[in-house]
Parts: C-alpha cells; sequence; structure tokens
C-alpha cells in the first residue's frame, strides 16, 4: 500500500529534493516505493489498481495529484466543449484526469485534459500502452489548492520539452485562464474574455467564465 511521507520526518537533503518537485506539500509525496526509485509500472498499479490513486511520476518518485470535485467539474466541461469540436470532425481524441502520459525525460504526467490529434497518433490509433509516450497537441491543468507556483513551472517547462504546442492553466478561484505557447510566455484572459484555439481547433469558442459556471 502507499503511503504518504509524514509531515515530521522528511528525507535527507530535503530541501533540494522538495525544490525539484515543486516545493509541494510534504502530504502529496508518496514513499512506497521510495522516493527515486519509483517506476512506471509501479505508477500504473497505482493508477489502476483497486484504489485508482491520482499519482504522477516525477523524477522516480510518486506524487499525488491534487484534484477535488469542483476542478474535476471544470475539467469535464472542457471536455465535453472539446469533444463537441473534435469528433464530429475527427480531429483526435479528448482525455481526461487519468489519462497517463510517458514524457520524454521519463516523468509521467495526468495533464486534466489533453487534446491528441489524430495526426500526431501512431498510425491514427491510440496506442494501447496504458502510458505511452506520446505528445498531446493540447495540455490543460486546473488548479487546486495544494498546486504550488514552483510545481507548474516545472511542469509547463516539461510539457513544452516533450514538444506539446498549447498548455492552458485554468484558475477556479479568481476564474482565470492562462494561454502557454512557450515555457515562459503566456497571456491571461479574464471570465469575459473569448477562448479560441484556431491553430488547433477551428471553429470553438467559449467565453472563459462558462468553464467555471457550476
Amino acid at each position: 500500500m502507499a503511503t504518504a511521507v509524514s509531515p515530521n520526518r522528511p528525507p535527507p537533503n530535503a530541501e533540494e529534493w522538495l525544490r525539484a518537485l515543486g516545493n509541494i506539500p510534504l502530504h502529496r509525496i508518496v514513499i512506497d516505493p521510495a522516493p527515486g526509485t519509483a517506476t512506471v509500472d509501479d505508477l500504473v498499479r497505482l493508477v489502476e489498481g483497486d484504489s485508482k490513486r491520482m499519482v504522477e511520476l516525477v523524477n522516480g518518485t510518486l506524487v499525488q495529484k491534487p484534484m477535488g470535485l469542483r476542478e474535476s467539474i471544470i475539467a469535464g466541461i472542457l471536455i465535453t466543449l472539446l469533444n463537441n469540436i473534435v469528433r464530429p470532425r475527427r480531429l483526435g481524441v479528448v482525455s481526461g484526469e487519468a489519462g497517463m502520459i510517458r514524457m520524454l525525460m521519463g516523468n509521467v504526467r495526468m495533464p486534466d485534459v489533453a487534446f491528441f490529434r489524430r495526426e500526431d497518433l501512431p498510425g491514427g490509433e491510440l496506442p494501447r500502452d496504458p502510458a505511452p509516450q506520446l505528445a498531446p497537441a493540447l495540455a490543460v491543468e486546473v488548479l487546486s489548492k495544494s498546486n504550488t507556483e514552483e510545481e507548474m513551472r516545472i511542469k509547463v517547462r516539461e510539457y513544452f520539452q516533450n514538444r506539446i504546442r498549447f498548455v492552458w492553466i485554468l484558475d477556479p478561484d479568481p476564474q482565470t485562464l492562462r494561454i502557454y505557447d512557450a515555457p515562459d510566455r503566456f497571456r491571461q484572459l479574464t471570465r469575459e474574455d473569448t477562448l479560441t484555439c484556431e491553430e488547433l481547433l477551428p471553429g470553438f469558442s467559449v467565453r472563459v467564465g462558462e468553464l467555471f459556471e457550476i
């Protein structure tokens, strides 16, 4: 059974170790298997096992992915809107919060929403591997309270290293959306702005505030 780190007993060199993970709260770190030794197989066992744990593999460490009901609903709203464009036109596939993607450097991430263009799928088909090495055209993260700025900077940079074209970060509290087209470049939309993505999703359009209306 996976065990979380005790907040009172951080491992040796904890400061450097936590910095590499984005200074996330200790309660999100799984220590069985030991940090630095976890593999993709360990991750898949947790995600697909009876406990259905939401975890990512980061530098050989299993990290719990925070996802509350509100964040899940917001992601679901966006998935529905994307599929309304993607499926009728056979543009590709849209995954949800449990979709595992193996990064080029070995980490496994689970964006809350991801859009894979059909032309980017091997032979136009989705691989059967539960954590395939694929680069979606779009990765989306819905922020939770325990996400840190450092964690998200690391994740955005990693997504672009994996040749993802756009990253959207939705922040439910101020109801804003950041559109990244490079690791250190974004534009921010507020709830009255209109979100489009003609480069990937011709015809897709939604007022940002609608994504947060629950």
